[in-house]
């Protein structure tokens, strides 16, 4: 079967390059135009273009592929059995989307109808979901609504960060694509219960700021979800310090303001939550600087047992 591959990030990549191995023929890839990146703003493709450059595949990037003519003219002349849509980000027209003769099919790492939108894993951690899953879908033209053609369970792992989790769900998303790919003029439809539908926007920078008036646990999972994007961070001295790994602190602690550090240990600080918890930062990236432990941080810092983060 021969096919037209929409997609952007790492993520994708592993579904590519799982339908090459199963001898699938991706006769075109569309994807994001290049952004630009690092200090000297110099345009930096996707990990798909990498890929389809790396494995002599065309590609094409509209600006906005729902006012692109030239997109539709370059799939009708590959003529596609069926396009495939993994983590494109952008909104595909009904004119792409119905063109080959199977239309077209997503991955979306959630069990729709919950968690549709541009963010399902991230949202899923910071919610305290226990499980989420894959989902493959029919598109339409409307947000994540098309029939179900596959479904699987995953358990969120204790501790697990959303990169790894995605990259958990990419490899089982890939393997079920392939599945439904093998049965797809025979695989029966299921409507979504539109009743049941939750939604998982796109993360903003903001929302990765870290309030400590929340409980230890909700702070754990924002650094969990936002973790490498948006990041959660902090405020020091008017210095933006990016969290990357730490912990819900369980033990006994004297009353305390939240925000305020009660330990600075070689495992890392101690601060102060809502409710009475205690947070342990272990590592951090202050702004500027390079990656380093919270308990180097503390030294170089000068930071003690009663200083307060903003």
């Amino acid at each position: 079967m021969n096919l037209v591959f929409f997609g952007s990030p790492a993520s994708a990549v592993y579904t590519l390059n799982k339908i090459l191995e199963r001898g699938l023929r991706v006769e075109l890839i569309v994807t994001q135009p290049d952004k630009l990146s690092g200090r000297g703003k110099k345009p930096a493709p996707s990990p798909v273009k990498r890929f389809s450059l790396e494995h002599d595949i065309p590609v094409i990037q509209p600006e906005k592929i729902r006012k692109d003519p030239f997109a539709l003219e370059k799939i009708r002349e590959v003529n596609p059995e069926l396009n495939v849509v993994v983590a494109y980000g952008q909104i595909i027209p009904a004119s792409i989307i119905y063109f080959p003769k199977h239309n077209s099919i997503n991955v979306h790492f959630s069990l729709l109808p919950k968690y549709r939108g541009a963010s399902p894993v991230q949202w899923a951690i910071l919610n305290g979901e226990q499980k989420t899953g894959v989902t493959i879908f029919e598109l339409n033209e409307k947000m994540d609504e098309g029939d179900i053609l596959a479904k699987k369970e995953v358990e969120i792992l204790p501790g697990e960060y959303a990169h790894e989790l995605e990259g958990r769900l990419a490899e089982i998303g890939a393997e079920l694509l392939c599945q439904t790919i093998d049965r797809i003029g025979t695989i029966p439809h299921e409507k979504q219960d539109h009743s049941q539908a939750t939604y998982a926007p796109r993360l903003k920078k903001e929302d990765g700021r870290i309030d400590w008036t929340e409980d230890a646990e909700s702070i754990e999972r924002k650094v969990r979800a936002c973790t490498p994007w948006p990041s959660a961070y902090l405020f020091h001295n008017k210095r933006r310090i990016k969290i990357l790994k730490g912990k819900e602190q369980i033990g006994a602690y004297p009353d305390f303001f939240p925000g305020e550090i009660l330990g600075v240990k070689k495992e890392g600080l101690e601060v102060g939550c809502g409710q009475g918890t205690v947070y342990l930062i272990k590592e951090l990236h202050p702004e500027g600087k390079k990656t380093m432990s919270a308990h180097a941080f503390s030294l170089g810092s000068k930071l003690k047992p009663g200083d307060k983060f903003e």
